[in-house]
């Protein structure tokens, strides 16, 4: 989780949001991601799809079952779609997201029966910490906005 905390913070120092992700197949990173939808000017840049894509790439396929995804906030709906295509086997998060979170924060997507793929799910890891880079970058934007 330290690595994703890491990744979040470079994230963070090019104007997005501080989230990052690193996908771990048999204690190595096989994929390394941080939020950059906006200057990818990609929706779908989020963290944890950057770190599957990546991981992917890596490993020329893309499935990665046995893998672990750290990632340093609850994933949201459209990561979940893709952490379950891709047969990630755990989540392990830090932050919760009362507004988008998937993993139980707003729905489980993860406990959904009718679904096929189901992942077994670890909150609130460094969450403290996780949860500080976001608040104070969110502080940061509000200060910035009231300033001009």
């Amino acid at each position: 989780m330290r690595i994703a905390l890491g990744l979040a913070c470079e994230a963070g120092a090019l104007e997005e949001v501080p989230v990052g992700a690193i996908v771990v197949i048999d204690g190595e990173i096989a994929g390394r991601g941080f939020n950059q939808p906006i200057l990818s000017r990609d929706p779908t840049a989020h963290a944890e799809i950057m770190a599957l894509r990546d991981a992917a790439r890596r490993l020329g396929n893309y499935r990665l079952p046995d893998s672990t995804l750290y990632v340093t906030l609850e994933p949201c709906v459209m990561c979940s779609g893709a952490i379950m295509h891709a047969r990630v086997s755990r989540i392990v998060y830090g932050a919760s997201d009362p507004k988008t979170g998937a993993a139980g924060s707003v729905i489980d997507l993860y406990r959904e029966e009718r679904l096929n793929h189901h992942a077994t799910i670890e909150g609130g890891v460094l969450a403290d910490e996780c949860g500080a880079l976001l608040s104070s970058f969110f502080a940061g934007k509000r200060s910035k906005t009231q300033i001009a």
